[in-house]
């Protein structure tokens, strides 16, 4: 026969009988469910803080070391700085420099013996200015360095001859012959028989025709080709010599014009 258990269900005890929950247990539950992940939530971040100011700490003692090094290799990178800065001074020198002691060298060679020079100036720009030397009016067309020559020759074809001998100094571009004057000969001009001429300066410089015959000349010999400094860095040597009190004499092949002459570069 098959049992049937005639207790009511509400009083039974054991493994079949039903469970009498309420919304307690469900609130119990849910408050234990939220205090468990607040304490997971603040375990991981208190975990992610500690890593993070591990990581902190460990990037602090990298940046000690770092920055250890650094002032350690510090006198090299001043060094290299100072090394850079000294290489771009000697560059630009080296640009800006000229060879005047080549120059008046091969001057000296091409000068005819008829020729003598009052005022001899070497300029690496015509932005340079020197007091007292051989000022050139025509000097200023040349941005340049260039040779303002000024003297005295036998006649004009002695200053013919010397035009011509400039042109073989090597580098040598242009001559310009900016004035050549004759006393007595050059009729009709009066500063011609005067006894002193008048430079750009404004200053002035000695009349060394001490002849009817001798013509003194102003001449500028450009070199183009050389490049321009930005900056000049230093003023070239100037010279004036005496002239003698007599020319010597030598043989010309070609003669200028009569009277004042002005060409410009």
């Amino acid at each position: 026969m098959r049992p049937v258990n005639l207790i009511p269900p509400e009083e039974r005890r054991g493994e079949h009988a039903p469970i009498r929950t309420g919304p307690v247990a469900y609130l119990v539950i849910g408050a234990l469910a939220l205090a468990l992940g607040a304490v997971t939530l603040l375990v991981l971040t208190n975990n992610k803080i500690s890593d993070r100011e591990a990581k902190v700490a460990e990037l602090n003692q990298r940046q000690t070391i770092v920055n250890t090094q650094a002032d350690e290799l510090a006198p090299f990178a001043q060094f290299s700085t100072v090394e850079e800065q000294r290489t771009a001074t000697i560059r630009s020198l080296a640009d800006s420099r000229f060879d005047w002691e080549r120059v008046m060298r091969e001057l000296a060679r091409v000068i005819p013996s008829d020729v003598w020079l009052t005022g001899l100036t070497g300029t690496v720009s015509s932005e340079v200015a020197i007091d007292g030397g051989a000022n050139v009016d025509t000097r200023s067309s040349v941005q340049g360095p260039a040779l303002e020559l000024s003297g005295c020759a036998k006649d004009h074809k002695g200053v013919a001859e010397f035009l011509s001998a400039l042109q073989d100094i090597d580098g040598v571009t242009r001559v310009g012959l900016s004035d050549s004057q004759r006393p007595g000969a050059d009729a009709g001009s009066s500063s011609s028989s005067s006894t002193t001429t008048s430079s750009s300066s404004g200053g002035t410089a000695s009349d060394c025709r001490n002849r009817d015959f001798i013509s003194q000349f102003q001449i500028v010999a450009a070199f183009d080709e050389v490049p321009t400094p930005a900056i000049p860095e230093a003023a070239p040597s100037s010279a004036t010599t005496p002239p003698p009190s007599t020319s010597t004499g030598s043989t010309a092949t070609a003669t200028p014009t009569s009277g004042a002459t002005n060409t410009g570069l």
